[in-house]
C-alpha cells in the first residue's frame, strides 16, 4: 500500500496502518523531500496525486500526523461527491453554531481566509479549506497525537467530527 526505501520509516508507516480504516488502491510511494516547498513557501509535506507519491520534509515526532493528513488527501480525491457534500455540510453547521479553531494549521489559515460569500458559493478558497480539514481531522483522530499545539478546536465540534467520521468512513475500505 504505502511504499518506502527508508526502512525505519517503514516500520513506522505499518505500524501507523494499523489505526486507519481499512484502506485499497495502488502503491503510494513514500519519500524523503529536504528543502520541500510551495507557492507559499516551506512545507513538512506533499500529496502528488496523479504521481501516487507523498513527500515528506518533517520532524520524526511529526511524521504521524502528517502521513495521516498526506494520505487523507488521496481518500478526498476518490471518497466521491455524497461523502465531500456530507463533511461540507458538517462543516456548514460548525460555522453556524460559532466553531473557531480547527485541528491542524492547513486548515486553520484556510478557514482564517474564508468570506460568507465562499461558503454560499462553494468557492475554490471554501472547497481548499474543506479538504484540508477532512485532512487535519483524520490526522488528529487516526495519527495516535493526542495533544498537537494546532489543534485549536473545541470538544463539541471535534465530537461531532469524530461521530461524522465514524458514520461515514466506518470499517468500510477507503479508496487511496
Amino acid at each position: 500500500m504505502l511504499l518506502c526505501a527508508d526502512p525505519a520509516k517503514s516500520a513506522r508507516i505499518r505500524a501507523l496502518l494499523r489505526r486507519l480504516p481499512p484502506l485499497r488502491g495502488a502503491p503510494i510511494r513514500v519519500e524523503s523531500a529536504p528543502n520541500l516547498r510551495d507557492r507559499r513557501g516551506p512545507v513538512h509535506a506533499g500529496s502528488f496525486l496523479r504521481e501516487r507519491r507523498i513527500a515528506f520534509n518533517c520532524t520524526g515526532a511529526e511524521f504521524p500526523r502528517i502521513l495521516v493528513h498526506e494520505l487523507f488527501h488521496f481518500v478526498w480525491v476518490r471518497a466521491g461527491n455524497p461523502l465531500r457534500f456530507s463533511f461540507e455540510e458538517l462543516l456548514r453547521r460548525e460555522m453556524a453554531d460559532g466553531a473557531r479553531g480547527e485541528l491542524g494549521w492547513s486548515a486553520e489559515w484556510r478557514k482564517r481566509a474564508l468570506e460568507p460569500a465562499d461558503i454560499v458559493s462553494r468557492s475554490r478558497r471554501w472547497r481548499e479549506y474543506c479538504c484540508e480539514s477532512f485532512c487535519d481531522t483524520a490526522a488528529w483522530l487516526y495519527s495516535g497525537v493526542a495533544r498537537h499545539a494546532e489543534f485549536t478546536l473545541r470538544a463539541r465540534f471535534y465530537k461531532r467530527r469524530r461521530a461524522w467520521f465514524q458514520k461515514a468512513l466506518g470499517k468500510r475500505n477507503l479508496p487511496v
